[in-house]
């Protein structure tokens, strides 16, 4: 292979990288963005006691499934942007590989809606979807799928984002972006800590909970993403 060539196939390289940095942080703009619009849509749902995915439940539940679906291709964005930044390591592919089962989980939630019951003395709660009061559970096959999903989409997530920190910290032209990642990583693992104990114990915080894990989890994607694209312009 000539120079030439290496160097053009470099360049190519560094521009895919670039684009999935671009998509996986747009992703998180407007997954953010639709987010909030629905919290303000007609039945006006609770961000402290209801769960996430009670947004796609109800006359707007199409669009959170949608948003849902980009939150599969953000994360996935996100994952090989990684992939494609720095020497090959099992630690690296480790970390993605588990980035990526989040990304799957998020997708396969648009497709077996929540149907969360309360369990206990029930409060009022939107059309269809119960408040939780004491403790939370799922009346249907579907909504089983969908908390079991769910969860193991955020363990998966997270753990790959502890993996992944790790990986940012030992290779020196991200060392500086590791240190927004775990900031970043900290607040999504206090957040599925606390979304484990609302769930059993305190349901009443159950969006708060949630909501915190998945800033811990967006957040990390979109720094991590501006440091390998603003890494990209030199590499």
């Amino acid at each position: 292979m000539s120079p030439l060539q290496a160097a053009t196939i470099q360049t190519a390289a560094i521009r895919a990288r670039r684009r999935y940095c671009a998509a996986a942080m747009a992703g998180v703009v407007t997954y953010i963005g639709v987010d909030a619009v629905l919290q303000r849509l007609p039945p006006h749902y609770s961000a402290i006691r209801e769960a996430e995915s009670n947004l796609a439940v109800g006359p707007y539940g199409w669009v959170m499934n949608l948003n849902f679906l980009g939150r599969a291709v953000t994360t996935f964005a996100v994952a090989r942007a990684v992939l494609r930044t720095g020497p090959s390591s099992r630690m690296k592919t480790t970390g993605a590989t588990l980035l990526g089962l989040g990304g799957v989980s998020s997708g396969v939630l648009a497709f077996f809606p929540t149907d969360i019951q309360a369990v206990g003395v029930p409060t009022a709660g939107i059309t269809g979807v119960p408040s939780p009061a004491a403790g939370i559970t799922a009346a249907t096959p579907g909504g089983i799928v969908h908390l079991v999903v769910a969860g193991t989409g955020f363990v998966g997530a997270l753990a790959g984002i502890a993996v992944l920190t790790q990986w940012l910290r030992s290779y020196p032209p991200l060392r500086r972006t590791s240190r927004a990642a775990t900031v970043c990583a900290g607040v999504g693992a206090v957040g599925l800590v606390s979304l484990g104990l609302s769930i059993r114990f305190f349901p009443a915080v159950l969006g708060l909970a949630e909501r915190v894990a998945l800033a811990g989890i967006l957040g990390w994607a979109f720094s991590v993403s501006a440091g390998i694209r603003s890494l990209s312009r030199t590499r």
